[in-house]
């Protein structure tokens, strides 16, 4: 885990204090706690993030996902933009424009490949 870092309310993420350990479809990264899934993808990569296609309010279904939290727990579907990042979840799918968007992270593939 990384140092702490605290941040002052703003208007893109919650108030945190440490950065957690996620695993991305396969690649570890560290997200800001306690914020959404989609906030902790656009902490990795800003800017494209921004200009995803994005509703941010479930409609549009773009930012579905499928993870675990630990290695005996049952894999859940659920959209990153009402899922809370938690210490040690493990994102095994993700939507086309999420990988997309994540590109800049090593993790561009077309579902499938």
């Amino acid at each position: 885990m990384a140092d702490n870092h605290q941040t002052k309310p703003g208007p893109l993420y919650k108030p945190y204090e440490n950065l957690v350990q996620i695993e991305i479809l396969g690649k570890t990264v560290e997200v800001p706690e306690g914020n959404i899934l989609l906030r902790a993808f656009q902490f990795l990569a800003s800017e494209d993030v921004a200009q995803g296609r994005f509703c941010w309010n479930e409609d549009c279904q773009y930012c579905r996902v499928s993870y675990h939290t630990g290695d005996e727990s049952q894999t859940r579907v659920a959209l990153a933009c009402k899922l809370v990042v938690k210490e040690g979840m493990h994102i095994t799918q993700a939507a086309d424009e999420i990988r997309y968007c994540l590109r800049s992270q090593g993790l561009w593939k077309k579902a499938g490949t």
